[in-house]
């Protein structure tokens, strides 16, 4: 299988080298020429600092929110009640729609972008987290009662587990979620960040700029990926595979 997707990827990267496309569409070895060069300067590192301290933080402090308000609403009804229907009736809005309004209430900083990260974080999350609970084998709890378990102990020992995976599912697509809508953020109302460079490398038309940030929003999108998927296999190792 392995073998199959690298021979998969050599193929396509041997088509788009060869296949004579326009001068805007860089080929996949100047691409990759640019980017060692812009890695040998200090201007690309500068962005990728300013947009990592948006992303990362907003989607830290979404997905927290996302996971603690999820298991408290799939656990105690009042609280799904009062807090569900608002979540499920925002959740289709696109989230960027509201920067307008977070720079109204926030400021042009980057106070206002990390906020709406926050918010587009928090609803997969939310929803995960959510089902996750609802998920839970009511057997499972039955038995934890039946055995002397506190509430406190059952929500722990057998609810936070048997939603854990589906949490960690929701911090996938919420990471994914943090650096699509910081790039949108930096392309609307920014002065520094990787969204940012590519609006200016557009202006110019630097079309090798632009596919050196677009490279390097993809390889932080993937690291990060891979660090969630990490941390997934190490504190759910009891989990089957």
């Amino acid at each position: 299988m392995a073998l199959a997707k690298a021979s998969l990827l050599i193929a396509v990267l041997l088509i788009w080298q060869f296949a004579g496309l326009p001068d805007y569409v860089l080929s996949p070895l100047e691409i990759a020429r640019h980017f060692v060069q812009a890695l040998g300067s200090a201007e690309l590192y500068e962005h990728i600092g300013a947009s990592l301290a948006r992303s990362l933080p907003g989607f830290a402090i979404g997905s927290f929110l996302g996971a603690a308000l999820g298991l408290a609403a799939g656990t105690a009804r009042w609280f799904d009640r009062m807090l569900s229907p608002a979540v499920f009736l925002t959740y289709p809005v696109p989230k960027i729609v509201m920067l307008p309004i977070f720079m109204l209430w926030f400021g042009i900083g980057d106070l206002s972008k990390v906020l709406i990260i926050a918010l587009a974080c928090f609803y997969p999350v939310f929803i995960n987290a959510y089902y996750g609970v609802k998920a839970t084998r009511t057997i499972l709890v039955w038995s934890a009662l039946n055995m002397g378990a506190t509430p406190a102990s059952v929500f722990r020992r057998v609810v936070l587990p048997s939603a854990a995976p589906m949490i960690f599912a929701g911090m996938r697509v919420a990471l994914a979620l943090s650096f699509i809508v910081m790039f949108a953020a930096e392309m609307i109302n920014a002065r520094t960040g990787l969204g940012y460079l590519i609006r200016i490398a557009e202006n110019s038309l630097r079309f090798d700029l632009m596919y050196v940030s677009l490279l390097a929003i993809a390889i932080l999108g993937y690291a990060g990926d891979r660090l969630v998927r990490t941390a997934h296999s190490r504190l759910l190792a009891w989990q089957p595979a």
